[in-house]
């Protein structure tokens, strides 16, 4: 049969063609032989290199639903097929055990291609919504050495930190962000329902108003006249940005301005390495080949600044030089992991050590989650208390230049 693959060289270029072979695995290994690590491949249709793409039915999940969904998945995969339950039996009971309509159609489909005998890892490459690039390569990799449950296993517990490390970062940031929803509700109450009976009885005792006084006002009387061109801007501002931010210019913008801006920086590029170390370790345990070790991270990599990093690295070690070369630089990595890094490639143990080390960073970066929290939720306190103090003194200071001059 043909089929369609896409894969990157030894020099790190992508190359997308077509290869005759049985299924998919021997076409994966006689690539593998040229020295090309694969990324996709799928039957060829009737445009030369195209790649076929899967069917789509179900309700696409944000990343926080599609790592609970892999770490159950891989939970009770684990433990179905560790006592010994054949593969295609133990998809067959964690697709009765989950209830999300949408993700056991998505079980049940990859049950049916490895009924028809196709691997798991292959039978996952048709929903990459749910399977990534790095499970999809674990999981081979266990079928081929035989350890698929030990593969199971240490996915759910990559799984199960990214989503702890993500449920404790936007546990942090509600309570700052319903400081934030209450100031901005209660300035607009107060220039929209307040400020107005106001106005009138400043009109009825024919006080001067203060410059602060007029100037709100003012906003007041253009908010409620024109509220509709407001909420527009604000809706069409808030597109803009984001569609901005999602265009390749764009994205690189933001991601430079978030890793140089005081204190964020810092803790993004904490988060940011600890991952890094944490998914190096965990595919060079599993004896995944370097140079595709790094694709993959770098694929699964969402700074634009990181995944050059790793490119530069990939560039390093296909021209024989060490990988940590291209972790050296300080603005994106601690000089700790560095020099971690490098020892672990002298001693040959770079993966328990980058495993270590993306624990101590993952403790770091709680306690830096939990200070931030503290120092955030006073700060907009403050705000919150100027915001409102600064409209109730321009709303007051004419009554009280009225009481003065009555005095």
């Amino acid at each position: 049969m043909r089929l369609a693959y896409q894969a990157w060289d030894a020099a790190g270029k992508l190359v997308s063609d077509t290869i005759d072979a049985a299924d998919a695995d021997d076409a994966r290994e006689s690539l593998r032989q040229r020295g090309l690590f694969v990324t996709q491949i799928d039957e060829a249709s009737s445009a030369a290199g195209a790649v076929k793409p899967g069917k789509r039915s179900w309700r696409r999940k944000g990343k926080t639903g599609r790592l609970k969904v892999l770490a159950n998945f891989c939970q009770q995969l684990f433990l179905m097929i560790k006592t010994g339950t054949p593969i295609v039996q133990s998809l067959e009971a964690v697709e009765r055990q989950t209830r999300d309509l949408n993700v056991r159609q998505v079980i049940a489909q990859v049950r049916l291609r490895v009924e028809e005998g196709d691997s798991l890892a292959i039978a996952m490459d048709s929903h990459p919504e749910y399977f990534d690039a790095v499970t999809r390569n674990l999981i081979d990799a266990g079928e081929t050495s035989g350890k698929l449950p030990y593969m199971l296993e240490r996915i759910g517990t990559l799984t199960r930190k990214q989503l702890g490390i993500r449920n404790k970062v936007a546990g942090a940031m509600v309570y700052p962000a319903l400081l934030m929803v209450v100031a901005f509700g209660v300035a607009i109450l107060m220039l929209v329902v307040v400020l107005p009976r106001f106005g009138t009885l400043f009109e009825d005792l024919e006080v001067p108003l203060p410059p602060t006084t007029a100037m709100l006002m003012d906003s007041g009387d253009w908010l409620r006249e024109y509220w509709w061109a407001a909420l527009a801007g604000v809706v069409a501002m808030f597109v803009a940005i984001v569609m901005w931010a999602k265009s390749a210019a764009g994205k690189k913008v933001v991601d430079k301005l978030v890793l140089r801006a005081p204190g964020l920086g810092k803790i993004v590029r904490n988060f940011a390495t600890a991952r890094i170390a944490r998914l190096i370790g965990t595919l060079r345990e599993s004896y995944l080949p370097l140079l595709e070790v790094l694709e993959l991270v770098a694929q699964s990599s969402s700074n634009t600044q990181y995944q050059a990093m790793l490119d530069n690295a990939k560039h390093a070690v296909s021209r024989g030089q060490p990988m940590s070369s291209a972790f050296a630089d300080e603005r994106l990595v601690n000089p700790t992991v560095y020099e971690a890094m490098r020892s672990g490639e002298e001693s040959g143990q770079i993966g328990p050590l980058l495993l270590s080390l993306a624990d101590v960073l993952d403790e770091e970066n709680d306690v830096v989650v939990r200070t931030l929290t503290n120092i955030i939720e006073p700060v907009i306190l403050v705000i919150l208390g100027v915001v409102i103090g600064f409209v109730a003194i321009s709303l007051f200071m004419p009554v009280f230049d009225l009481m003065a001059n009555a005095m």
